[in-house]
């Protein structure tokens, strides 16, 4: 192995960085593999004249990343050969949801081919998630997480003491925070967000003279659900309805068998709930956007391609934000753009 490794003396690069490097690149390269033996400490000091400290530096870098791993009496040995790149990301998200998919797959195109993403959902289970982030602490360069969390009743939460303990520990320079912006966090902390309260409400007011067409607005929104929502949506919501003096009504879900009324506005979050009552509307004969209207949170190709009214979240905007900010070594708090895009159920 030691033919493959290159210290250049002249150059600015420290050595400790040259052996990670080296090292780095011989496993991209395919010259070393998995569970493959690597030199000693010292027999790689005395082959290449370098200090003891300088090569104990790069290995226990290389031991952070879990590249290398060292077995008591035995030795040094590649452990992990997909962690190769520059800059080495874990992306955790807390459900498999379309739009958080979409936020990732931009981020992905976005961060380009310099990078190696490894993506984990945790549910919004806090103790999934403290499980993954000790499993893989010190392990990347990047840690971009979504923090959405839920209560034993199944409530919405957005960062659990634990939880933020557990963040905190995380140098600042590594952390982003997606989607839901949390200040306990600290001001330094980059934050790519969406602001949940403002966001609904500004949204129904770039539709207000549309909406006031209605009887009757109502959100559906899930009060116990196995991915709960911000309730700061709710807040919105009331806001909106109460300064423009409209009659509303909150309900859980779609009723199979709910009483629709002609002059009906509905907001749905979850899909199920969209798909329900687009197909009680036709079993009843009225028709969508005259009869009954329907706005949906978060857009979808399907729902463009339904026709559906939707607020949404620039998911697009969301990934390849974070991706430009880990690119540019850029730091800051950025609102994510909220769209308001009226179509046929309107």
């Amino acid at each position: 192995m030691m033919k493959l490794i290159t210290i250049d003396e002249n150059s600015r690069v420290p050595k400790y960085q040259q052996i990670i490097d080296s090292i780095i690149h011989n496993i991209s390269q395919g010259n070393l593999t998995m569970d493959q033996k690597i030199p000693s400490i010292n027999m790689f000091s005395e082959e290449f004249y370098l200090s003891r400290d300088t090569v104990e530096k790069a290995y226990s870098i290389l031991k952070e990343r879990k590249i290398i791993t060292s077995i008591r009496g035995k030795g040094f040995y590649i452990s992990r050969t997909k962690l190769i790149s520059k800059v080495n990301i874990l992306f955790l998200i807390n459900k498999l949801s379309s739009y958080k998919l979409r936020t990732y797959n931009h981020f992905i195109n976005k961060i380009g081919a310099n990078s190696y993403t490894d993506l984990d959902i945790y549910h919004c289970d806090e103790t999934l998630f403290l499980n993954l982030l000790e499993k893989n602490k010190a392990a990347y360069d990047y840690y971009v997480i979504m923090p959405h969390f839920k209560t034993e009743n199944l409530k919405h939460i957005s960062l659990p003491e634990k939880v933020l303990k557990a963040l905190n520990k995380i140098p600042s320079e590594k952390l982003i925070i997606l989607d839901n912006i949390k200040e306990d966090l600290g001001s330094n902390l980059t934050q790519i967000y969406q602001d949940f309260e403002n966001d609904i409400y500004n949204g129904l007011n770039e539709g207000v003279e549309i909406i006031k067409k209605y009887k009757k607005l109502i959100l559906t929104y899930p009060e116990e659900a196995v991915y709960p929502y911000p309730r700061r949506i709710l807040h919105g919501f009331r806001k909106f309805c109460v300064e423009h003096k409209l009659d509303f009504e909150i309900l859980d879900k779609i009723y199979d068998d709910i009483i629709l009324k002609k002059g009906d506005l509905f907001v749905t979050i979850e899909e199920s709930d969209l798909v329900n009552l687009v197909k009680q509307v036709r079993e009843e004969e009225f028709e969508l956007g005259k009869d009954i209207g329907i706005i949906s949170y978060n857009d979808t190709p399907l729902k463009e391609l339904l026709g559906i009214t939707v607020m949404s979240t620039d998911f697009k905007s969301m990934g390849e934000t974070a991706a430009e900010m880990i690119l540019n070594k850029t730091k800051g708090k950025v609102k994510v753009p909220f769209n308001f895009i009226v179509r046929d159920s309107l």
